[in-house]
């Protein structure tokens, strides 16, 4: 299941598929993605996803706002209406890979979904014009890679870049880690090179990056295992007691973790 999915119960309405990228654009794109959906005349989904620190681009088709979207790192839940029929074709990029491509302001983007156009971005809505005019999601695949492999070995990533992905991997991978050298020293970097090089490439800073990452993991224990009390989900995921943690999750998310959990059984009851 993508991780940080709220209402993880919608998925089965949706075709949804996940595919890794080629090695050499793998300093730039983290994954890519594919959904489609075909619902009832009279039928919508509200859903929100909880989504890791990352800027999107996609490649959009049927009942959608507009064709090409770049969507920026959001700190509270992302939320769309979904209805008709749609088809949707994702590159979600590494920390680094935003100002790698394009030369849009990181800052520009955070908590917005917008039309990429050849007005706000040349370079960007270029790269995704290009890979749309292929028709199946393996050949828009191939695109991607070759074209964004042939841009880095032109320009390969600058320090900064590398570092920012570096930066929210060590963050993903030791999510939990609360005690311990700090994340500056595990880069081997001060902490003010840090903060600097995410703002360069995400608009945000570490603690915020960290707290996405960890809400993600807040929901999908919330959702998925449903008979663990959301005391020994906090204590396990770090926060500082059960309180901590539903303060954080309604202010991401519009609910306390035991509201969410009620509507999930609901929905499953039937």
């Amino acid at each position: 299941m993508p991780v940080g999915v709220l209402h993880p119960g919608n998925l089965p309405r949706f075709s949804a598929r996940l595919i890794e990228p080629a090695p050499d654009p793998h300093d730039v794109v983290a994954r890519y993605w594919h959904v489609q959906w075909r619902l009832a005349a009279t039928e919508s989904i509200d859903q929100a996803v909880v989504d890791p620190p990352a800027v999107t681009l996609t490649i959009e088709a049927g009942d959608v706002p507009h064709g090409l979207v770049i969507t920026g790192p959001h700190r509270i839940a992302w939320r769309r209406t979904i209805a008709g029929t749609g088809d949707v074709f994702g590159i979600r990029l590494r920390p680094g890979g935003l100002t790698a491509l394009g030369t849009l302001d990181p800052a520009s983007l955070v908590d917005r979904t917008v039309a990429l156009t050849a007005q706000l971005d040349p370079a960007l809505h270029a790269l995704l014009r290009r890979v749309s005019v292929e028709r199946s999601v393996d050949a828009r695949v191939r695109a991607a890679d070759a074209l964004i492999g042939a841009h880095l070995r032109a320009r390969p990533l600058t320090s900064p870049q590398l570092l920012a992905n570096g930066a929210v991997e060590e963050l993903r991978v030791h999510a939990l880690r609360r005690t311990g050298e700090p994340l500056a020293e595990r880069l081997g970097v001060s902490e003010r090179t840090v903060q600097r090089a995410l703002a360069a490439t995400l608009g945000i800073g570490a603690k915020q990056a960290a707290s996405r990452i960890r809400m993600q993991q807040a929901a999908d224990a919330v959702a998925l295992r449903g008979d663990t009390e959301l005391a020994a989900i906090a204590a396990e995921l770090g926060f500082t007691d059960q309180a901590h943690l539903t303060s954080e999750f309604r202010a991401v998310t519009g609910m306390t973790p035991g509201s969410y959990r009620r509507t999930l059984r609901r929905i499953a009851a039937g």
